[in-house]
């Protein structure tokens, strides 16, 4: 093989881990829909790709989307343990003002071929 063929299919690589990145975006947003079992896919798909973005700017997004997803869990947790002490709905409230915050940031960052920066 020659080496323009070899960059061509590391690019329809990088590519493709790029539609798995935005799929899990999509997830992490219709999670707001659909009671958060969208995040769980999403999730899965971020475990089962995470060896194959290994050294690419997609290797960011993909911990942030995990990071995403531990941040929604233990927020909703610590929402639902606190509720009836009245705080439960502030934390509910930043959890999900939160969770908006780093889905556009890393959909942002996703789109201009750029890594997440925390």
């Amino acid at each position: 093989m020659n080496e323009t063929s070899i960059d061509q299919t590391d690019i329809e690589k990088l590519h493709s881990l790029k539609r798995w990145a935005t799929a899990v975006y999509l997830c992490q947003v219709l999670a707001f829909a659909f009671a958060g079992v969208p995040l769980l896919v999403g999730a899965a798909i971020n475990f089962m790709k995470q060896d194959a973005v290994k050294g690419t700017f997609l290797e960011s997004h993909f911990d942030w989307q995990i990071k995403t997803l531990w941040i929604a869990l233990a927020g909703l947790a610590l929402s639902g343990l606190t509720f009836e002490f009245g705080i439960g709905l502030f934390i509910l409230i930043a959890t999900v003002v939160l969770m908006v915050y780093r889905i556009v940031i890393g959909w942002h960052a996703l789109h201009a071929d750029q890594p997440v920066r925390e």
